[in-house]
């Protein structure tokens, strides 16, 4: 795939993370029960690869916070951008890269984007002193999500696949990033 080629395809799922809460939000801002921006991160990861994974999990909440005000800048910005590049890194190294199973793969950057979460809302407590507890936090983001990581459980494999047999473009991504 063609560097210009892989910067569309980072652009589109960006431009999806950016819009397909906007729908979420019509409804009575249900995307923290759908986590709808996570999805095309996660794609874009498991497409993609690292760098491309990363890209789309750091710029996908930035421009949506300036773009549309979601998330809040404070104190939600930080975390969802961390969180977010790290499902993509995460994502795109165990499926690209370790060749891991792609569930699997999905399950790790969800584990791993959820701990480094939980990190940031730690350092933030810590030195910016807000007011929201590490593990209480992680525990009401899961739980409230719950319906969104079925979502993702369910829906990114099977849109991953199609997209893999429909273009043979993403299976030619080449394995450094």
């Amino acid at each position: 795939m063609s560097y210009t080629r892989k910067l569309i395809n980072v652009a589109m799922f960006i431009a999806l993370g950016v819009t397909l809460p906007l729908a979420f939000h019509f409804f009575g801002g249900v995307g923290s029960v759908f986590l709808p921006m996570h999805i095309p991160v996660l794609m874009a990861g498991l497409l993609l690869g690292v760098k491309s994974g990363l890209a789309a999990g750091i710029l996908t909440p930035i421009i949506s916070c300036f773009a549309i005000g979601m998330p809040p800048v404070m104190p939600f910005l930080p975390i969802i951008t961390v969180e977010l590049g790290v499902y993509g890194v995460v994502s795109g190294y165990l499926y690209r890269q370790c060749k891991l199973p792609l569930i699997w793969s999905l399950i790790g950057a969800m584990l791993a984007g959820r701990l480094v979460a939980m990190l940031v809302v730690a350092g933030m407590v810590m030195v910016l002193a807000i007011k929201l507890k590490p593990l209480t936090y992680i525990i009401g983001a899961v739980s409230t999500g719950l319906p969104g990581i079925v979502i993702q459980l369910l829906f990114v494999p099977l849109f991953v696949r199609k997209l893999e047999a429909i273009s043979g473009t993403f299976k030619q991504v080449k394995l450094h990033g």
